[in-house]
Order: structure tokens, then C-alpha cells, then sequence
């Protein structure tokens, strides 16, 4: 069943593939924010650019709210399903409930199209 919290919009799959490999880039040549502490640092001090939350966070409170706070400041952000491989893209060996792109480096290009398909999703809502 689907977590009643993430109901704003479900990505496609390569979307939310797309979004790991950003982080997996911006981790190697930019600069990214691990753990939801990290991420309401980086969007309150205006710093993400990109913020990507993991829908299997229990209890789902942790992370509900990062869209707001998201939608508040203009942060464009994305779902993905697993906090495990969101962990291991963002160079962890534990699970990451959220991650914040600060420096995208290399991910700048695939940022990008992703903020372009995501405005697409939600235009045609």
C-alpha cells in the first residue's frame, strides 16, 4: 500500500533511476548532504539544489515534511523507493533516508532533465 505521505506525485521508474545516479555523480564531483538533519540544513540554509527522499522511512514522520519545506524554498525534489539504495549512491553503508545535491559537478546536466520532466509530471496534474 501506498504511504499516504508521498502522495504528491509518483515518479517513473527512470526518473527515480535518473535521480540515483545524480547523487551517485554529485557525490564524486560535487557535493552532496546525507541523513534528514543534513537536508533541512542545506534547503533552510539555502544551499540544495536537489533533494531526493526515500519513501520507505519508518515511521514516515521522519522525512514527511521535507516537501513542504522543499516547496517553500523552490527546491525541486523526487521520491525514490529505497532508502537502501539511496544509502549506498550517496557512498553510505547504511540506509539514507534523504539526500541534498549541493554542488551538482557532474550531475548538473542530469539535474537538469530531471527538474524538466518533474515540472512536466506536475503541469499535467
Amino acid at each position: 500500500m501506498p504511504n499516504p505521505y508521498f502522495q504528491t506525485f509518483t515518479p517513473p521508474e527512470e526518473l527515480m533511476t535518473a535521480s540515483l545516479e545524480a547523487v551517485r555523480l554529485a557525490r564524486t564531483s560535487g557535493k552532496i548532504r546525507k541523513g534528514v538533519n543534513e537536508v533541512i540544513k542545506a534547503i533552510e540554509r539555502g544551499q540544495a539544489k536537489f533533494v531526493v527522499i526515500a519513501t520507505d522511512v519508518d515511521p514516515p514522520e521522519i522525512v514527511a515534511f521535507l516537501p513542504t519545506l522543499c516547496e517553500e524554498r523552490k527546491i525541486n525534489y523526487i521520491f525514490v523507493n529505497s532508502k537502501t539504495q539511496l544509502g549506498e549512491v550517496a557512498g553510505l553503508s547504511v540506509p539514507a533516508s534523504s539526500v541534498a545535491i549541493v554542488e551538482p559537478g557532474e550531475a548538473k546536466g542530469y539535474l537538469e532533465e530531471i527538474a524538466k520532466k518533474i515540472s512536466e509530471i506536475r503541469s499535467k496534474k
